[in-house]
């Protein structure tokens, strides 16, 4: 993992002996899972501590120090294969986390590789956001949202912020050129009940496309509408 622990050194932190353990557990099991079920294109091993785990690592840039505490509660929507909410986990083990997918046999795999990993405060839901964000024991009840290569953001904004406190923050992990999507999303954005705080480029030698993190903080409560039934935010953005 000496890629990786070099990258996480630009960021600000300095992963454990147990950490990069974990890391390498996390890939093995990764590899050979991804064998039987389709969880990534990405699996050379030097790929996957860039592309996979360092890239979840980075945002932690978006973070302000107080929010990471033991109390925290952090979702990971549309998760696959546990990035980025399981790289986080590793850094920061104190966290309260919920992985969500759509798919049963991804959920599988976040179970055995949570018992492989040895983490406890992981809760793995199957099922769609637009449902489970209208569940009570879910809504508005994390102060921290993430998700990454989902859907177009006017779309995402509508499945994350339901999840997110007031006060919270959803950070969307984007790469490309996103002016023109950032914009087409404000309406959805203010709708919601979030508020656009930075798009945050992440400028590290290790990414060669262009890699940058929505940061929205939640400043009202979500309409109760909203998330619409499952498939309407992507036939029919807010935007």
């Amino acid at each position: 993992m000496k890629k990786l622990e070099a990258g996480a050194r630009k960021l600000g932190l300095h992963l454990t002996s147990r950490q990069l353990e974990q890391f390498e557990i996390y890939y093995q099991e990764l590899a050979s899972w991804n064998k039987r079920i389709n969880l990534t294109a990405i699996t050379s091993y030097e790929e996957v501590q860039l592309k996979h785990f360092l890239d979840s690592l980075s945002v932690t840039l978006a973070l302000r120090q107080p929010q990471i505490t033991t109390e925290l509660r952090l979702i990971d929507i549309g998760t696959g294969a546990g990035m980025p909410g399981l790289p986080l986990k590793i850094l920061h083990p104190g966290i309260k986390l919920v992985l969500l997918d759509s798919i049963a046999k991804k959920a599988a795999f976040l179970h055995h590789l949570k018992d492989r990993l040895e983490l406890d405060d992981v809760e793995i839901v199957v099922g769609r956001a637009e449902e489970i964000g209208q569940a009570v024991q879910y809504r508005e009840g994390f102060e921290l949202v993430v998700s990454r290569a989902v859907a177009h953001l006017a779309t995402l904004v509508e499945l994350t912020l339901p999840f997110c406190t007031i006060g919270g923050s959803f950070i969307a992990l984007k790469k490309g050129n996103i002016e023109e999507e950032v914009t087409a999303a404000s309406r959805a954005i203010s709708l919601l009940g979030g508020k656009l705080r930075e798009v945050k480029k992440v400028s590290l030698e290790e990414f060669t496309d262009q890699r940058q993190l929505v940061i929205i903080d939640k400043v009202s409560p979500t309409p109760k509408l909203y998330p619409r039934r499952p498939g309407i935010p992507t036939k029919r953005p807010l935007g």
